[in-house]
């Protein structure tokens, strides 16, 4: 079997599920040719795990203005793009004019021009964009899709959705690149793509309209001042201030943290343990959303990054009943150990009421691994050998596109007070407004 080509851009800390799965898992069938970021210490470290861990050889490193060198010198098939989320337009459209196809993490990109673009290439150019949406294929989401497709409950009328991210996984994003909504979107378009995409693979639908409130209601010095926070730091390592905070992220001691990040500042000063207390915030910690879908369903949808436990319910009425869904997650730290511990499930529960009968509690295959037991699956369907999926959960730029709008129109109305129509802000071949 001829093997697949990879090159990888953007070695950070989501990079590692990728590339160490092309090592050891199916190095049967695909190969990684290359390394391409702004920091060389960081690919440095990559290349001594492929090594030392993986039992893999290193590849050749690429700055991350050699990007169009390295297609030419190594000749990838399929470059996996998971550089921060305001580059993935730049490395995708690039790589598909290069005539290769592209795996991009989530969210596709940040903003309505750069999700036209992307689309524009696609429709020029013809190669294939991938976007994984690791949640689809954990087994209690893909459970609620059979339900749903079966006509469990009806067509869905309405939906609730609440997501809490706690004051560990919550506040990593107010410390790293994440916290400036130029670099990331915001938490509605960086981690709540997830969650729409949801809501679109559950319901085979999309979204028409959306209105949104948002603000920093917890994060940031001067709500910490309000609450009579007197002690302030500008970062962790090395500063006084930090000793004993609870939401202080201590880097050494951790190898991983120290040899992505502490040990790798000297190259493009990137500075990972920012306190989570300090000015420059511009992203939203408290949100909400409501959206009309094309199906004519409507959702209202929660965001809270500082809860005291992590995970969430969604709430789905339709014409014949009532399905409810509970998933706790398990604390983490992003990068701060193994990609598996990512979004490790602690509880779930699939409960079913219909209209006329007693409610009945589903089963749930149990997942194995980070995010619900989503992300073997994904690596294998994306790796591996695919099986027949009647869900489909397979996502092209059409759904990458469909998830980033919901939260691109939910800044938009943040930002001016008013409903977005969705389809408006983009042209999507096959997508009427």
């Amino acid at each position: 079997m001829e093997k697949k080509r990879y090159a990888h851009v953007g070695i950070g800390g989501r990079a590692r599920m990728y590339y160490e799965a092309i090592s050891k898992t199916f190095n049967d069938r695909a190969e990684l040719v290359a390394f391409c970021d702004v920091n060389r210490t960081r690919m440095e470290y990559a290349n001594s795990l492929l090594e030392n861990e993986y039992g893999y050889h290193k590849v050749p490193m690429y700055d991350a203005q050699e990007f169009e060198k390295m297609i030419e010198e190594t000749k990838p098939d399929t470059v996996i793009v998971t550089s921060v989320d305001r580059t993935h337009h730049r490395y995708i459209i690039k790589a598909m004019e290069m005539g290769c196809d592209v795996i991009s993490e989530k969210p596709m990109t940040v903003d309505a021009n750069k999700c036209q673009d992307i689309i524009d290439c696609i429709q020029r150019t013809g190669k294939n964009l991938r976007v994984t949406f690791n949640y689809r294929y954990a087994p209690h989401n893909t459970k609620v899709r059979d339900l749903i497709m079966k006509g469990t409950i009806g067509d869905v009328k309405q939906v609730h959705f609440e997501w809490l991210l706690n004051t560990s996984h919550g506040a990593d994003y107010f410390r790293r690149w994440h916290r400036d909504k130029r670099n990331s979107g915001g938490l509605l378009v960086h981690k709540a793509t997830h969650h729409f995409d949801l809501v679109n693979f559950w319901l085979g639908t999309y979204p028409v309209k959306v209105f949104a409130l948002g603000d920093l209601k917890f994060y940031g010095r001067e709500n910490a001042e309000e609450r009579g926070v007197s002690k302030f730091y500008s970062r962790v390592n090395g500063q006084e201030n930090a000793v004993g905070d609870p939401f202080a992220l201590v880097m050494k001691g951790n190898k991983n943290l120290e040899n992505l990040y502490l040990n790798a500042e000297k190259d493009d000063g990137y500075i990972r343990d920012q306190s989570v207390f300090g000015d420059n915030i511009s992203i939203e910690d408290t949100m909400n959303v409501l959206v009309q879908y094309k199906s004519g369903a409507q959702m209202s949808y929660s965001l809270n990054a500082y809860s005291p436990w992590e995970g969430f319910r969604v709430c789905f009425t339709g014409t014949k009943g009532r399905l409810e869904i509970e998933v706790i997650e398990s604390v983490y730290i992003n990068a701060g150990g193994a990609s598996a511990n990512e979004g490790v499930v602690k509880g779930k529960k699939i409960t079913v009421y219909p209209m006329f009968g007693e409610a009945y509690n589903v089963p749930i295959e149990e997942g194995i691994g980070g995010h619900g037991g989503g992300d073997r699956v994904l690596l294998n369907d994306i790796f591996g050998t695919p099986e027949p999926d009647p869900y489909k959960r397979a996502a092209g730029y059409i759904d990458g596109a469909m998830s980033i709008l919901t939260g691109i129109s939910a800044n938009k109305s943040i930002a001016s007070g008013l409903p977005v129509d969705v389809l408006s802000l983009v042209d999507i071949p096959g997508y009427r407004r």
